[in-house]
């Protein structure tokens, strides 16, 4: 399993956003040039955010994205599901009906009936991951970044930097 690049992205742009003023935005070029990749690229990411309600698009000519929730409720499941969609991880394909000792037509209901115990293990796996990234919020990686790990004058220039790119 790998989540794409985007979840990574996506959290470190809506990271950024955290800070915006009421009524202000954030535009997609800003967030594009200060984390150094395409714009084309996380547009792509954004329309994903915004019909996942995580941003919404504030119209404009200074407009561009603004947090569309509180970044207390905006957890990183919220944004893998963004990106990346809600289908399981783990796909069973059910090859253990394809046992060579079988009775293709006659299969026996531990075969058909009961789960297929690697599933059931790959999803209690998928649910653990998926409890453990919805306690993890934007606002908890906001405060372990900007007041625990980065000095204070990175803070001030980040924001400074969103500040004057607006204008």
């Amino acid at each position: 399993m790998k989540f794409s690049v985007g979840v990574e992205y996506a959290i470190h742009c809506l990271l950024y956003m955290v800070n915006a003023e009421e009524g202000k935005s954030v535009g997609i070029r800003d967030l594009a040039t200060f984390q150094g990749i395409s714009e084309t690229y996380l547009s792509k990411i954004y329309a994903k955010l915004s019909k996942s309600g995580i941003i919404k698009s504030i119209p404009g000519v200074k407009g561009g994205y603004a947090l569309a929730r509180n970044a207390e409720e905006i957890t990183f499941w919220d944004v893998v599901e963004a990106v990346e969609g809600s289908e399981p991880f783990f796909q069973c394909a059910e090859i253990r009906q394809n046992n060579i000792l079988l009775d293709k037509d006659n299969l026996p209901d531990t075969y058909t009936k009961c789960p297929c115990l690697i599933k059931v293990v790959m999803s209690e796996a998928e649910d653990e991951m998926r409890k453990y990234l919805s306690n993890k919020t934007l606002a908890w990686l906001y405060d372990e970044v900007y007041n625990k790990i980065l000095p204070k004058e990175m803070r001030n220039a980040t924001i400074e930097w969103f500040s004057n790119a607006r204008k």
